[in-house]
């Protein structure tokens, strides 16, 4: 399950949205995770809400206004009530001015509160896409990530079969490499899987017979990506001669492979002595990006096909 800690959370977030804490410092270890972990009460950030508690609560003008314009001790009350939930954190924007109870709460349960002058709206969406991306439900899967013509593909196969000599022609070709042998997929949003390289490989590609190459320092800094969306799947396959005639040459249904229970568009291309494998995946690419745009040419060809039938 992954989880980033409260004073991670608030630290990479804080030059951005100009962060200062004023109370509850010894509540840094609190811990954030990812949705799926939470109650369906629970959510994680958002405005004052008393009712559907957010574990970072952001408290805006119309919040403080709302507070200020209640008596003394409904106020204590209303505030009393952030604190018996699963409260993480508290954000003050709009530079407004703390209550003096919401100070002392914060201290006394080590909650942690920050002020910002950044309005309430764009703390909000600055934190959701934080978390989107840190506690995204992740996998990893064994092949090479590239980005093929602006487009994330993942080239997978059986060991040996030739991943990493394809990936080296793309880049040659001035397509761009993003992970090799490991890489690791995040859902960031219910339909949306970001592929990503781990620390400990990005920038290199093991070729067999060569070694391990550093693209970066060969094909420059234009060569790597830090991150893409993940829209193609091309699976490398050895076929014989005789296999060939057991294929769907004419691909009329697309087949699909879940990531993460997102489906993604999968090609099949065989593997054969004397197949440009490079201008085969930047061919399925092109037709992919076609079939988006509702070009199909299957389909075309289908319809032209019966077109002619029924005039003969």
């Amino acid at each position: 399950m992954r989880q980033v800690t409260v004073e991670q959370f608030l630290e990479d977030n804080r030059e951005r949205l100009g962060l200062v804490s004023v109370a509850g410092r010894d509540g840094g270890d609190r811990m954030l995770v990812g949705e799926s972990a939470l109650r369906p009460t629970i959510g994680q950030v958002g405005h004052m809400n008393l009712i559907h508690p957010f574990r970072v609560q952001i408290l805006g003008a119309a919040e403080l206004a709302y507070l200020r314009a209640l008596p003394e001790d409904e106020l204590d009350r209303s505030i009393n009530r952030l604190f018996t939930t699963e409260l993480a954190a508290i954000v003050v924007s709009n530079a407004e001015q703390v209550p003096r109870h919401l100070l002392d709460m914060c201290n006394q349960h080590k909650v942690v509160l920050v002020t910002s002058q950044q309005p309430s709206s764009h703390i909000v969406d600055v934190f959701r896409i934080y978390l989107s991306r840190m506690l995204a439900e992740s996998t990893t899967l064994h092949g090479v990530f590239l980005d093929v013509l602006e487009l994330g593909v993942l080239i997978t196969g059986a060991s040996a079969i030739g991943k990493s000599e394809l990936a080296l022609e793309l880049i040659s070709r001035g397509n761009g490499l993003i992970a090799d042998d490991i890489v690791e997929l995040y859902r960031i949003s219910p339909d949306t899987i970001e592929g990503r390289c781990p620390d400990v490989l990005r920038d290199f590609l093991e070729v067999r017979g060569i070694g391990i190459l550093n693209i970066r320092t060969i094909f420059g800094e234009t060569a790597v990506r830090p991150h893409k969306l993940l829209r193609l799947i091309v699976h490398l396959e050895d076929h014989s001669n005789e296999a060939f005639t057991d294929l769907d040459r004419l691909q009329v249904n697309a087949t699909f492979q879940e990531v993460l229970a997102v489906p993604i568009r999968k090609v099949t291309i065989p593997v054969a002595a004397g197949r440009n494998l490079a201008v085969l995946v930047e061919a399925a690419v092109r037709n992919f990006v076609l079939n988006q745009r509702g070009i199909d040419s299957t389909k075309e060809f289908i319809e032209r096909q019966q077109k002619l039938m029924n005039e003969g």
